[in-house]
């Protein structure tokens, strides 16, 4: 416990330290922003016709989709199965999945 102590002060040292230099950054940034009259001060604003549009969502693949399908299935059937099922289907998540997909893909013609 002390040592946690001990190591969240020497930590929190610099970090003090470096707050005064930060305050006198940022009161210098707000001295040199009011130098500028207001009136001189360049305001940038984009034009209507710059101003990009919001990207549209890409549409997933056939395949993405059949595959997220599948995943969704798998993951069902998975939740399902009680805990000595899942020990004989397979120890994990992943070997159950590589099973489930090549049974729902048509790939285990056995």
């Amino acid at each position: 416990m002390i040592d946690r102590l001990v190591r969240i002060a020497i930590l929190s040292v610099p970090l003090l330290a470096a707050q005064p230099v930060l305050a006198r950054d940022a009161s210098a940034k707000d001295a040199s922003a009011k130098e500028v009259p207001a009136k001189e001060a360049p305001t940038r604003q984009a034009p209507a016709a710059e101003v990009p549009a919001a990207p549209t969502a890409k549409q997933p693949s056939p395949g993405q989709s059949a595959t997220r399908d599948r995943q969704k299935t798998c993951g069902s059937e998975w939740r399902a199965l009680t805990d000595a099922q899942k020990a004989a289907q397979g120890p994990k998540w992943p070997q159950y999945w590589s099973k489930c997909n090549k049974r729902l893909k048509g790939g285990d013609k056995a």
